[in-house]
């Protein structure tokens, strides 16, 4: 079966950086659409970035020139590069590949 095992999240200060990756497993990675979101405590789940089939990819404003997204399709993993943290960046992370959801990792930002 499909299964998306998160890693990477953790505390760390305002400023500092985070790589977020998600390892895909059980299905054709490569031919997958892929995607990071976010929930913070008592907010609905926040779209971040999309990286298509074609290697394009699109990020929300709120992420945008901070957030990278990228894939290694030979490891089957899915990133989220994430620098300039914020306190608003604290939040549980999920990836998405193949409209499968990953079990999200928690990101937490000290001011």
């Amino acid at each position: 079966q499909v299964q998306l095992v998160e890693s990477g999240g953790g505390s760390v200060q305002a400023g500092g950086s985070l790589k977020l990756s998600c390892v895909a497993s059980g299905l054709i990675f490569s031919r997958c659409g892929m995607a990071w979101f976010r929930q913070a405590p008592g907010k609905e789940r926040e779209w971040l970035s999309n990286l298509n089939r074609d290697g394009t990819s699109i990020y929300a404003d709120a992420v945008k020139g901070r957030f990278t997204i990228y894939r290694d399709n030979a490891k089957n993993t899915l990133y989220l590069q994430m620098n300039s943290l914020k306190w608003e960046d604290t939040a549980v992370y999920y990836c998405k590949v193949c409209l499968n959801w990953g079990q999200g990792t928690q990101v937490t930002i000290s001011s």
